[in-house]
């Protein structure tokens, strides 16, 4: 299902999953100014996992931000947070507004081109709060995002705007997995921030 004509705010999953698309949420005088912040000033590293125990690098650059220097493992390799940035506090406090949802971490990624995607996977690690609302921010390049269910494999596609906030709510983890497909037509960097609540 191609849902590039979307409506905001309403549930973009047929069943069994909760993801509300929120549109842009800032001017473009913030979106800039946001972008730039991010690009420049964040510790970007080439994000690293281990898959069938091969230990693999990402030409994808990534970035951990939380309440605490806490550790934290996905896809077999430990990371350590940073604290927030007063940019990056911002941030957190303007998707808890909308979202009414209260976050401890963030996890920044750095797509430097449309080559450059995440296949399909879900968020549900164990350190994550169950059923929690993850949020997710995209500024830069606009870029499809596919949902596929776990299940009957029944496929929603959205396209992320420039600004915009997606929010991934209840059972979605459980019960969808997500990707980020690779393009061709896409030649400038794309930022994504997930907010989320890691069990500490």
């Amino acid at each position: 299902m191609d849902l590039f004509n979307q409506n905001t705010h309403s549930n973009m999953l047929p069943y069994e999953g909760e993801v509300i698309y929120e549109g842009s949420i800032f001017n473009r005088k913030q979106i800039t100014s946001y972008y730039q912040n991010l690009l420049h000033q964040i510790p970007w590293q080439n994000d690293e996992a281990i898959i069938f125990g091969k230990h693999h690098i990402t030409k994808r650059k990534v970035a951990w931000y939380g309440d605490k220097a806490y550790s934290y493992t996905y896809s077999g390799v430990t990371k350590q947070a940073h604290l927030w940035t007063p940019e990056l506090l911002q941030l957190k406090q303007k998707v808890e507004e909308i979202s009414s949802t209260t976050y401890n971490s963030c996890l920044l990624n750095l797509y430097h081109d449309g080559t450059e995607g995440m296949g399909w996977h879900s968020d549900a690690e164990k350190t994550l709060l169950e059923n929690g609302t993850i949020a997710s921010i995209t500024f830069g390049a606009e870029r499809k995002f596919s949902f596929k269910h776990k299940v009957t494999r029944q496929r929603v596609d959205i396209l992320l705007e420039n600004g915009s906030l997606l929010l991934m709510k209840g059972t979605t983890q459980k019960k969808w997995l997500h990707r980020l497909p690779p393009t061709k037509k896409v030649f400038s960097p794309r930022i994504n921030l997930t907010f989320r609540t890691v069990i500490i």
